[in-house]
C-alpha cells in the first residue's frame, strides 16, 4: 500500500511539473508586449557568445526569458547560424521568431579590410562583399589612397559607395587625430600618411615597423634614396616575389631606387601601428639599411658591407 502511494505520489508531481513547464513554455515563448509594434536595432557583436545574446536581449525587454532563449536556441539547432550583424526587432515578436531573425534576417553585415590594401583592392572587397560598383568607388576615393582606414565594419547591406567611402574616411581622420600627439617629427600630415604606407609594406610586427620608420625617416632627412621596394611594385602595378634589376630602374615618381624623398602620394592604406610609427619617427636608430628574407623575417645593418653580407646570405 505504501508502495502504491509513492508512486501515486511521483505522479502527481511528475504532473503538475509537466503543467508547471508547458505553462512556463506558453508563457515564454509569447512576445513581451503585443501593443508595441515598433522596432529598435539590436546588434550582435561578432562571436558575442549564446548567453551574452541572450541577456541583452532580456535587458532590451524583447525575450520574456534567457533560459528559455536558450533552450529553444539549443533544440532547434541554430546556435551556429545566429548572425553578427544589426537587426530590427520588436517587442510584440514572439521568442521564435526573433530566433529566427537573428538567424536569417540581418540587416547589415560585417567587412574586414586588412592593413596594407591598395583602393583597387579594397573595391574588390566591398564589390564581393556588398555589391557596390567598383568604378564608383575608385572615382569617389581618387585622391584618398591611404585615408581609408583597415578595420572590420558593420555596414548596412545595401550601402552606396558614397556612405562606405564616408565611413573609412571618417574613421580614419578619428584613429589619426588618436595618436598625432605622439608626433616627434617635422612631417606634414601627407608625408606621414605616406611614410606609414611604406612602413605597412616593409614590417610586419610592430617593433620592425618603428624600426623601419627611423630607417626611412633619418634617410629622409639626409637625402639618402629610400630604396623601398614596395613603392617599385606600387609603379609597376603589380606584385611580384622578387625585383628584378630591371625593375629597378622603372622610370616612375614612385620609383624610390631612382628618385630621392618620399613618393608623390601613398601606396596603400595603413594601419594604427604604421600610422603611429610614422608619427614617432625621428631618426633615433643605429640602423641604415634593412632586409626581408623569403620568410618574411627582417635583418637590420649599421653599415653597408654588413648589408651587403647579409643579402648573400639570406636572399640566394
Amino acid at each position: 500500500m505504501k508502495i502504491r502511494k509513492r508512486i501515486l505520489l511521483l505522479l502527481s508531481l511528475l504532473l503538475v511539473f509537466s503543467i508547471l513547464s508547458f505553462l512556463y513554455y506558453e508563457e515564454g515563448v509569447r512576445p513581451v508586449n503585443k501593443s508595441v509594434k515598433q522596432t529598435q536595432i539590436f546588434v550582435i557583436r561578432r562571436g558575442e557568445s549564446l548567453s551574452s545574446i541572450a541577456q541583452n536581449l532580456k535587458k532590451r525587454k524583447l525575450i520574456r526569458s534567457r533560459v528559455l532563449f536558450y533552450l529553444l536556441v539549443k533544440k532547434m539547432g541554430v546556435e551556429k547560424k545566429i548572425e553578427a550583424g544589426d537587426f530590427r526587432l520588436s517587442p510584440s515578436m514572439s521568442l521564435e521568431d526573433i530566433i529566427k531573425t537573428i538567424t536569417h534576417g540581418t540587416t547589415d553585415k560585417w567587412v574586414t579590410i586588412i592593413e596594407g590594401l591598395r583602393r583597387e583592392e579594397i573595391a574588390n572587397v566591398l564589390k564581393k562583399e556588398l555589391g557596390i560598383s567598383t568604378k564608383k568607388f575608385l572615382n569617389l576615393t581618387k585622391n584618398e589612397e591611404g585615408y581609408l582606414f583597415p578595420d572590420t565594419y558593420l555596414f548596412p547591406q545595401h550601402s552606396s559607395a558614397k556612405l562606405v567611402r564616408n565611413i573609412l574616411v571618417r574613421t580614419f581622420e578619428k584613429k589619426y587625430k588618436s595618436v598625432e600627439d605622439a608626433k616627434r617629427n617635422n612631417l606634414s600630415k601627407e608625408d606621414i600618411v605616406t611614410l606609414a604606407s611604406l612602413v605597412e609594406k616593409e614590417g610586419k610586427t610592430e617593433r620592425d615597423k618603428t624600426i623601419i620608420a627611423n630607417i626611412l625617416y633619418k634617410r629622409l632627412m639626409n637625402r639618402w634614396p629610400l630604396q623601398v621596394d614596395a613603392t617599385v611594385q606600387y609603379a609597376l602595378g603589380y606584385w611580384k616575389k622578387r625585383l628584378t634589376p630591371l625593375d629597378l630602374k622603372i622610370d616612375s615618381p614612385f620609383n624610390t631606387y631612382k628618385y630621392v624623398g618620399l613618393p608623390p602620394h601613398p601606396i596603400c592604406n595603413p594601419g594604427l601601428v604604421s600610422l603611429k610609427a610614422a608619427l614617432m619617427a625621428n631618426g633615433d636608430t643605429p640602423y641604415w639599411f634593412y632586409l626581408s628574407d623569403k620568410n618574411g623575417k627582417i635583418y637590420f645593418s649599421i653599415t653597408h658591407e654588413e648589408h651587403v653580407d647579409k643579402v648573400q646570405n639570406y636572399l640566394r
